[in-house]
C-alpha cells in the first residue's frame, strides 16, 4: 500500500496537451435555494464562491444582484435555509452544520480548535449581519416572528427558552405559521409515530390534530387559519426488506379542525402505483389555495406528476400528466398557478412550466439546450437556476420575454468555458437488456484511429439522474466538473444513469431486486464497461471506475466482481458491507419465522456487497473518506481496507480528519480530486 502524498503541481504528465486546470475548471460559483419573498417583490440565494457562502438578493424592477453578506474564507461553514421577512428587504438564513441534515450541527471539517457553531442569522443590505440566535430550519411569520429549531426543540427569537419542554425522544420538525401568526404547527417526532400539534400563542396551550400511531407530517394550513392538511403514511408491519418500496399501505391526506383536532380523510392513494409516498422538492408537498384547491404529488401512473382536489373533496384532477417528472415546484403570488421544472419532451434535462390548479394544459416557459431550475414566481415573470453543457450554474430572471443572469459579474475570468466538451446523449442497453441512459465526454483531441482509456463515473444517492449540463446539486455540479477535467486529460469518459435513480419513472427507480435486494444496477455499470470496450475509440484493457457513495459502492462492487474489465477505480466514500451499513430491522422479535426471515435478508444484502466477492477483487483501488461521515458509515472503508490488504490488492487511501460525506471545504474537493486524476494517470497510462 502507498499512501498519497503529492503536491498539486507534481501530477504526472498527461494522455494529451492540458487545456485547463483542475482549480480554473472548479473556480465558477455554485448557486442554490433560489427563494422568493412575500409578492414576487425580490429573491435571493446561496453562492458558494470557491468554499466562501454568502447571501445574495436581487429586486424589482431591474433584479441586479447585491451581495448582502461577506464571508470570504473556505472554513466549511455551510449556508442555506432562507427566508424571506416582510419587508422583502430582510433574509434570514442558517450558517453552520451540515445543511443537508440540519440536526448534525456540529461539523468542522476545517479542524478550528475554537470550535463552530450552526445559528439563525438576517441579513439585509447595507448592514452588517445580525444573529437571532443558535438553531436551524426558520420559519417566518406574515407579522414578522421567527421560530426555529435547537436541539429538536421550538425556539421562538428573543425567547429565553424552548416554546414546549418535550420529553425525551420527541424531536419538532416542519415549522408551519398560521396565517395570521397566532399559531405555529409542527410535526412532533416521536420515533414509532409522528403527530400535528398546534402551539396557540394566545392561550399558550398545546393541542394535537387527530393523533394516531401513523407517521403524519407536512402540515399545510387553510387560507383561513381554520384547517389543517397533512399527509399521514400508515403504520405497516416491519417487515424485513432492501431499500427499495415500489408499493405500501396507500398513503392519504386528512383535514383536521384546529379548534378541536377532530379529522377527516380527504383523500387516499390508489393500491399499488403511487401508494408509497414520494416528494418533490417543494416547501411543503402540501399546497393549500385561496380558491380552496389542495395540491400534492403522486405517482398513479407510474410517474411523478401534480395533482388537485377540493378542499372539501370531490374528483382529483390530474395536472401535469405524461411521461415523465416533475422535480421542483412552487406557486405563484396569487396562488392560481402551480411553477415548476420537470423533464416533459426532453427527458435528460429539466425546463420550466406553468399549470393552473385547478387543471387544463400546461404552459412550457423554458425550453431549448439549457437545464432549468428551482423556479420561483416574481413580479412579471420568473426567477430560476440554469446551466449548460459549457456555462455553469447561475441565477437568473424571466420577465416577459427577456432573460438575464443576475450575477454575471461572478463568474471568474479564468473559467474555462470555451475549452469545455458538450457530453453527448448515449442509450445503451444492460446485460438485461434495459435501456440505460449516459452522458459521453470525449476528449477535444481525439482523432480517428486514436484508442484511449475510458472511465466510467456513477453518481450516487441513488435517487439522482445526470443531466447534459452542469447539474443542479453541488455535489454532482462537483463531479460534472471532474468529468470535464478528466475528458481535459484525455480520457473518454461515461456518466450513467443507472437504474434506482430519478428521471424515468417509478419502476426505473424501485427496480427489482436493486441496492441491498440484490445489486440488480450492476448489470447497468457492466453493461457500460462493455459498451465502452466496443467503441473503435477505446482501448478496452484500459477502463475505470470511479464515483461517490452509492457511486462508491458499485465502484467497489465493479472492481471486486470484474477485475478482468475494469482496470483501475477511484471509491470515494462508498458501501463495503450492506449489513453493516444497514442493521436489518423487523419483524417483531419472536414471531414466527422471524429468525430465518432475518437470516435470509442478511445474507441477500450480503450477496449484494463489494464484501461477498472480494476473493475475485484484483484492481488497484483508491479509497477516499471523510472520517466525520454521517451519511455512509467510516467503518465501510476501515473494513475495506483490512480486506484488501489480506487479498494483496493494490490500494491506497485518502483520509479526510472531520470531514463529511459531501465534502463542506472546496480545498477538500481540489484534493481529492487532484489526487483521482494522479490515480487514473499512474493507474490506466
Amino acid at each position: 500500500m502507498r499512501r498519497l502524498i503529492f503536491a498539486f503541481s507534481a501530477i504526472a504528465v498527461s494522455l494529451c496537451a492540458k487545456t485547463f486546470t483542475l482549480e480554473q475548471v472548479m473556480s465558477a460559483p455554485f448557486p442554490s435555494e433560489m427563494t422568493a419573498a412575500p409578492g414576487g417583490k425580490a429573491v435571493a440565494w446561496v453562492l458558494n464562491e470557491r468554499g466562501a457562502r454568502n447571501i445574495w438578493y436581487a429586486a424589482a424592477p431591474d433584479f441586479k444582484g447585491v451581495r448582502l453578506t461577506s464571508w470570504t474564507a473556505d472554513d466549511g461553514q455551510d449556508v442555506g435555509e432562507l427566508q424571506f421577512l416582510p419587508d422583502s428587504k430582510s433574509v434570514v438564513f442558517v450558517r453552520g452544520g451540515d445543511l443537508e441534515d440540519a440536526a448534525n450541527a456540529d461539523p468542522n471539517p476545517a479542524s478550528n480548535p475554537a470550535g463552530v457553531s450552526q445559528d439563525v442569522w438576517i441579513a439585509t443590505a447595507g448592514s452588517a449581519p445580525r444573529k437571532v440566535g443558535v438553531g436551524h430550519s426558520p420559519a417566518v411569520s406574515k407579522t414578522g416572528k421567527i421560530a426555529f429549531l435547537k436541539s429538536g426543540q421550538v425556539w421562538v427569537e428573543g425567547g429565553s427558552g424552548p416554546l414546549i419542554v418535550n420529553r425525551s425522544g420527541v424531536s419538532e420538525e416542519s415549522l408551519r405559521w398560521s396565517p395570521d401568526g397566532s399559531k405555529l404547527a409542527f410535526i412532533s417526532n416521536r420515533g414509532n409515530h409522528s403527530l400535528v400539534q398546534v402551539y396557540d400563542f394566545a392561550t399558550k396551550s398545546v393541542s394535537y390534530m387527530d393523533p394516531s400511531v401513523d407517521h403524519d407530517q407536512e402540515p399545510a394550513w387553510s387560507p383561513d387559519g381554520k384547517q389543517i392538511a397533512f399527509v399521514r403514511v400508515f403504520q405497516v408491519a416491519d417487515a424485513v426488506r432492501g431499500i427499495q418500496q415500489s408499493s405500501s399501505e396507500p398513503w392519504a391526506i386528512y383535514v383536521a379542525s384546529v379548534a378541536d383536532g377532530t379529522a377527516k380523510q380527504l383523500w387516499k392513494a390508489d393500491p399499488g402505483p403511487g401508494s408509497a409516498f414520494s416528494a418533490v422538492t417543494a416547501e411543503n408537498q402540501l399546497f393549500w389555495s385561496p380558491q380552496g384547491r389542495i395540491v400534492f404529488p403522486w405517482e398513479r401512473d407510474g410517474w411523478k406528476h401534480l395533482y388537485s382536489i377540493a378542499a372539501t373533496g370531490g374528483a382529483v384532477t390530474a395536472l401535469t400528466p405524461g411521461d415523465f417528472e416533475v422535480k421542483d415546484v412552487s406557486y405563484s403570488n396569487d396562488g392560481r398557478e402551480a411553477v415548476f421544472s420537470s423533464n416533459q419532451n426532453d427527458i435528460d434535462r429539466r425546463h420550466i412550466w406553468r399549470v393552473s390548479v385547478t387543471g387544463g394544459a400546461a404552459r412550457q416557459v423554458t425550453n431549448g439546450q439549457e437545464l432549468e431550475w428551482s423556479p420561483v414566481a416574481v413580479t412579471g415573470g420568473v426567477a430560476f437556476l440554469h446551466s449548460d453543457v459549457r456555462r455553469p450554474a447561475r441565477a437568473a430572471v424571466l420577465i416577459g420575454s427577456a432573460e438575464h443572469d443576475l450575477a454575471p459579474e461572478t463568474i471568474p475570468a479564468e473559467f474555462p468555458v470555451d475549452s469545455l466538451v458538450a457530453p453527448q446523449q448515449v442509450i445503451y442497453s444492460s446485460g438485461d437488456g434495459l435501456q440505460i441512459h449516459g452522458q459521453l465526454f470525449l476528449p477535444t483531441d481525439l482523432k480517428a484511429g486514436d484508442k484511449r482509456p475510458a472511465i466510467v463515473f456513477m453518481h450516487g444517492g441513488p435517487k439522482r439522474q445526470m443531466l447534459l449540463g452542469w447539474h443542479s446539486m453541488d455535489y454532482y455540479n462537483n463531479a460534472y466538473a471532474m468529468n470535464q477535467y478528466l475528458a481535459n486529460e484525455g480520457y473518454i469518459v461515461l456518466s450513467i444513469n443507472y437504474r434506482s435513480g430519478i428521471g424515468y419513472g417509478l419502476n426505473f427507480r424501485e427496480a427489482t431486486n436493486f441496492g441491498a435486494a440484490g445489486a440488480s444496477e450492476y448489470s447497468d455499470v457492466e453493461g457500460a464497461g462493455l459498451y465502452l470496450r466496443s467503441r473503435a475509440d477505446v482501448d478496452g484493457a484500459r477502463i475505470g471506475l470511479w464515483g461517490g457513495s452509492y457511486g462508491g459502492y458499485l465502484t467497489a462492487l465493479g472492481l471486486a466482481r470484474a477485475s478482468d474489465l475494469f482496470k483501475a477505480g477511484v471509491d470515494f466514500h462508498g458501501i463495503y458491507d450492506w449489513n453493516l451499513e444497514r442493521p436489518l430491522t423487523g419483524p417483531v422479535p419472536g414471531s414466527a419465522g422471524a429468525e430465518a426471515e432475518r437470516e435470509t435478508a442478511a445474507h441477500l444484502q450480503f450477496e449484494a456487497s463489494p464484501v461477498a466477492s472480494i476473493k475475485t477483487w484484483r484492481s488497484p483501488v483508491l479509497l477516499i473518506h471523510g472520517d466525520d461521515d454521517r451519511n455512509v458509515a467510516f467503518s465501510n472503508t476501515v473494513q475495506l481496507v483490512a480486506a484488501l490488504r489480506k487479498q494483496g490488492v493494490d490500494f491506497e487511501q485518502m483520509i479526510l480528519p472531520d470531514e463529511i460525506h459531501g465534502f463542506l471545504l472546496h480545498r477538500s474537493w481540489l484534493k481529492t480530486y487532484a489526487a483521482a486524476a494522479d490515480f487514473f494517470q499512474r493507474k490506466l497510462k
